[in-house]
Formats: C-alpha cells, structure tokens, sequence
C-alpha cells in the first residue's frame, strides 16, 4: 500500500516539484496544485492527508484558503503552511485558523520532512483518541487459548494477507469489531485508516451523505468512503442497511466510484469492506430485506464469531484479560478473582457474550469490596443462581452504549429466552404469559434468531 497522500500548493513550480521528489523518495503519493482554484479542484477530486500550502499565490492566498477550508466541520487535514515572506502575524493567523505548523522558505529538507512525519503522527493519534472516547474502543488481538479461538485467530491472519472483502458474523457482544480490527491490523492497510460506519444509527434519509459525502456550493464534507481511502471500512450491522442506500453501495462497488451528493466529478475506490451482522443474510435475501448482489460483494470470506458459552475455558484469561486492562486504562483497584469464583462464571450462560463479561469485571473492580473476588460475590452480583431471572444482572447483558434500537433487540432476546426457559418451551402458554399472538411470537423468536422447540 502506498503512504499517506499529500496536497502541494504552490505556485512556483521548481519548489512544487522538489517538494513532490522528497516526498515520493519517502513512500508518499503526492499531488500538486499552483494555485488556489487548482487546489480547491483537488479537494473534489479526492480527500488528502496533509496538504503543504503556499501562502503568496497569484488568484488567493494561502491564508484565505485555509479560512474558507476550516469553515462549519474544520480543516480536511492538517495543513502545514509555506512562505518566504512571511511574518509573525501572519503565522500566528494561520496558526489561529489550524494551521499545523509554519515552514519558512527556503525550505530545510530535514525539518519539513521531520515536521510532515509529526503532522501526520498527531492526526493519527488524534482519530484515534477521537475513536476511543467515543466507543472505548479495546484494540487487541482475539483473547482466548481454546482450539476455537486459535483456529479463529489463524483464520484471520491467513484472509488478512489478501486484500479480500470480509463479512464477519456472530452475536452482539462477541467480539465481531475486535476481529475486524485484529484483521485490519494484521493486513497491508495497517497504516491506514480504520474507518466505523454504526450502519444502525445512521438516519435513513442521511444513508448516502454519510457514505458519500455532499458537495454543495464547492464546499466538500468527505463521507465514510473517502475517509477510509486506502484502509479498511467496517460496516457494523450491515443487515441495518435501507434498501436505496443498499442499491447505492453496490453501484459504487461495481463502477469503482461514486459520487458525491450535490457533486459531479466521480471518486475512485480504495478500501477494503469488512461487513458484520448478527442476522442470517441468505435469509435476509430470501426475504427481499437485502439485496443478493450486495451479499455476494461482501461475503467474499466468511468469518463465524462463536459466543463465548462455545469456548467457556477462555472465561479465566479474559476475566484476567479486562481486569489488567481496567486496572491500566481507567485506574481501578486490582482485584484477583478466586477459582470458585473464575469456575462459577465458566458456567455462566453469557447471553451478552464477551461484552456482558466485561461489564461484570468493571462493576466488580468499582465496588471494590477487598484483594480477592469470590463467589459469593459473583452470585450477588449476578443477583441469582438463574441469571435469566436477573433483573440486577440486565445492565451487564446489554450494552447501554448503543443505538435504542439495538438495545430494544437485545433486551427482547434476554426476556423471551428467560420466558421461554419458564415455560419450559411451551409457546402458547409463553404467548399468554407475554401477552403476544403465537403467530407473532413465532416471528419474533425467529427474527431474534431464538432457537426454540415447541414441546406443547
């Protein structure tokens, strides 16, 4: 994969082109502009990663570039300012307007590269602060030394090495974002943006400008695409997906571009598509809620995330796994679990998966009540011996850090199983009980992907 892909704005052409020559000597894709219309044309025509920017120019300058760009979301990058006459007002305008920095001519090779390495090392960082306060995000590789998880893990490494599209299965709370992640990092797009689109969340009507971008009146908002250039875009719940938005995604992946909404001028595609969805897409084609072309785009390779009660023996690592990790990253008390308390917990159902086991480590850490967790305090915690009965326990199966749809979902899954499991399997005394049509109930088990007998 190439380097980051770098905007040169200047008019004079021997120091546009030293400067494209120094950078593609390093692994950068450079382009160029002479002037400010030229640049302004090559913010349509693709999104960079830094742009250098001159700031005396025959049609606009520098300074009134980086206002207009900065205007209602921000600058597109960070921009590194150029001049040979410049003076301390004007780089303190342009550091007003979010100017990284302030390169004065003639230019020291070393310090601009030194200064290109740093503009672009504090972005990354910043995406990804960005990231992790939003999602709190736990980057790492699957955990677990059951043969499923290794041969999970060893499935990953071998797809990541080709540059193929992914559609990563499994329930909520399993882990299907770390994979992705783990996959992105193991491939030849690590160095490139990790690009998240919550499908789930997104406002039917606003489906395509969060994809695609707007351009209105020459001003560009880059979608979820042109931010994933050359890295990878993960599409969470993808089943979510309206139709129109379906149709217009498989137009962009068949032509290798799309437009923007309100734009004229196509953008190509760079990006690798890892898709995920707790819901059976064959049968959501079958059905008519997804579109068949779209699934065959993305299930290229397909990846199963099995619940945590497939592979309970990881339950000890992961338990050790988030309390290191709390203990590291928010700063609550170590506490070391018991074994009676580590094999209660083997034996949990884990209706919320790895996400629920990871609530129940936080509270725990946060209560705080001595060195050693023991079972009597898991049971109490837990709130019952049956945890379906738990209404104490519901906040560590369901996530409350996502959408109300889904939050809807998964706590619909926890009632019906845990009614299903009082009546035994017995659906039409299960319907009465919850006040629904049994034809209804059969719909809803099976939109929830319930497995279920009916044992009248």
């Amino acid at each position: 994969m190439s380097g980051a892909y770098i905007l040169v704005v200047d008019d004079e052409p021997e120091i546009r082109n030293l400067v494209k020559e120094i950078l593609e000597d390093e692994g950068y894709e450079v382009a160029m502009a002479a002037d400010g219309q030229s640049a302004r044309k090559a913010l349509r025509d693709r999104r960079p990663e830094l742009i250098l920017l001159d700031i005396w120019m025959p049609d606009v300058d520098g300074i009134t570039l980086l206002k207009e760009w900065g205007e209602e979301e921000g600058l597109p990058c960070p921009v590194i300012m150029m001049s040979g006459h410049g003076t301390v007002e004007t780089a303190v305008e342009a550091t007003r307007l979010g100017a990284y920095d302030f390169l004065e001519k003639p230019l020291s090779l070393a310090k601009l590269l030194l200064t290109v390495e740093r503009s672009l090392e504090a972005e990354q960082l910043k995406q990804e602060n960005v990231g992790l306060k939003r999602h709190n995000h736990v980057i790492h590789e699957p955990t677990g030394k059951s043969p499923v998880m290794q041969r999970l893990r060893e499935q990953v490494k071998r797809i990541a090495q080709h540059d193929t599209w992914v559609l990563v299965t499994g329930e909520p709370g399993s882990g299907r974002e770390t994979l992705a992640r783990y996959l992105h990092a193991q491939s030849v797009r690590r160095e490139r943006p990790f690009v998240e689109v919550n499908v789930s969340a997104i406002v039917k009507a606003n489906a395509a400008q969060e994809l695609f971008g707007t351009e209105v009146d020459g001003r560009i908002h880059y979608g979820r695409l042109e931010q994933a250039m050359g890295g990878t875009l993960f599409l969470d719940e993808v089943a979510d997906m309206d139709l129109e938005a379906q149709a217009q995604l498989v137009g962009a992946l068949d032509t290798g571009s799309f437009l923007r909404v309100g734009g004229s001028d196509p953008v190509s595609i760079d990006v690798r598509i890892i898709a995920a969805t707790k819901h059976n897409l064959e049968e959501a084609v079958r059905e008519g809620k997804f579109r068949e072309d779209l699934f065959y785009h993305l299930n290229v390779v397909p990846l199963h995330v099995p619940p945590l009660r497939d592979h309970a023996e990881d339950v000890p690592e992961l338990l050790n796994f988030y309390v290191d990790w709390f203990v590291t990253h928010e700063k609550l008390p170590y506490r070391h679990f018991a074994v009676g308390a580590q094999n209660k917990l083997r034996n949990h159902p884990w209706l919320g998966n790895v996400r629920e086991l990871k609530n129940l480590v936080q509270r725990l850490l946060i209560l705080e009540a001595g060195p050693e967790i023991v079972q009597e305090e898991i049971e109490a915690t837990l709130g019952s011996p049956d945890v379906r009965a738990s209404a104490g326990g519901l906040d560590s199966m369901i996530s409350f850090d996502q959408p109300l749809r889904q939050a809807r979902e998964a706590f619909e899954k926890v009632y019906l199983e845990y009614q299903l499991h009082q009546h035994e399997g017995n659906i039409s005394r299960m319907a009465k009980a919850v006040g629904m049509e049994r034809t209804h109930l059969y719909r809803k088990l099976k939109s929830l992907e319930i497995e279920f007998k009916d044992k009248r």
